[in-house]
């Protein structure tokens, strides 16, 4: 089940629970929230980022390990190996 990210609506006093952003565990065709739990602000759902759970560096330095390079475009078609 994803995690959605809702927010007081502009215009709305909300709590600091609702202006901070407030978490909440949902089933992708569940009805979205409304209202805020605490203090009953009208809310909207925002995009957030994600996590894949791994450092970009940590990742960079496996799949070099493993043999494979990184290619940095330098040119229309043309590559440069970096590693």
């Amino acid at each position: 089940m994803p995690i959605y990210l809702y927010r007081v609506e502009k215009g709305s006093k909300g709590c600091k629970l609702c202006k901070k952003g407030l978490e909440v565990l949902q089933k992708v065709g569940e009805e979205p929230l409304k209202r805020c739990p605490k203090c009953g602000s009208k809310l909207k759902k925002v995009f957030s980022t994600f996590s894949l759970g791994f450092s970009k560096t940590g990742l960079e330095r496996r799949a070099k390990e493993a043999g494979f390079h990184k290619l940095k475009r330098v040119d229309k078609g043309k590559y440069e190996k970096l590693y």
